[in-house]
């Protein structure tokens, strides 16, 4: 589904990220994990085409991205959340999903809502409220709902627990073993907490300052690399 090999990614003359490969199956969970600053968020905002690579390639679904700008992965099937959400906080809900439906052209738009409500009731019953007036939680839904309108083959979650209350968390959680169950996404996902990655991923890959440093099967997920790379 995703493929990225050797990609280097620099801030002016610095390289934040450093000659990193990975790759994400279909229909698989992937979590990428590190503590901050080494560089997980510059390399999802370069396979979402917002930053270009120095070096290296990235292809989605065997189709080479590298130098493809960001709309162009949307249209290809590649849904974002950032880390912060990103919505538009004095437009309402309904309002910030039918920007995602919008910027498809899709025909099909209540049922594309119909879909996200289901999944988040509670952006039914809030439609018409502005977004920045919902919980961090409620905001959290709201944009992953705002990717999911746009039926992505792949999924990328940045932080997504981030400022989440616990029982949002939980149903987060659910939806995307739900997502996954489905048979028709894969997903990319950045994470700090760590009992949440173990029961929502099938692969794990660690970054630290700038590089890919372990990665495998979640289920062989070994607890050393927590004191080595992921604990303060």
């Amino acid at each position: 589904m995703l493929s990225v090999e050797s990609v280097t990614i620099n801030y002016g003359e610095s390289a934040v990220v450093r000659d990193v490969s990975m790759r994400v199956d279909a229909q698989k969970v992937v979590c990428l994990m590190g503590r901050n600053g080494v560089g997980k968020t510059t390399l999802l905002k370069s396979v979402m085409g917002i930053l270009t690579p120095r070096k290296g390639s990235i292809s989605f679904g065997n189709v080479d991205m590298t130098r493809r700008p960001p709309n162009v992965r949307a249209k290809s099937g590649i849904g974002y959340v950032p880390q912060g959400r990103g919505i538009f906080p004095f437009l309402s809900v309904y309002e910030n999903l039918l920007i995602g439906i919008e910027a498809l052209q899709a025909k099909d738009a209540q049922a594309r809502l119909d879909e996200v409500y289901s999944v988040f009731p509670v952006l039914a019953e809030m439609k018409t409220r502005a977004a920045g007036t919902l919980s961090g939680g409620q905001q959290q839904q709201l944009a992953i709902g705002r990717a999911l309108v746009c039926r992505p083959r792949l999924l990328i979650l940045d932080e997504p627990t981030e400022g989440v209350q616990p029982s949002i968390m939980h149903q987060i959680e659910d939806t995307l073993i739900r997502l996954r169950e489905n048979g028709n996404m894969s997903i990319l996902l950045v994470e700090q907490f760590l009992d949440f990655a173990l029961r929502v991923a099938d692969d794990y890959y660690v970054m630290d300052t700038g590089s890919i440093v372990a990665s495998g099967k979640i289920k062989e997920f070994d607890e050393a690399l927590v004191k080595e790379y992921l604990a303060i």
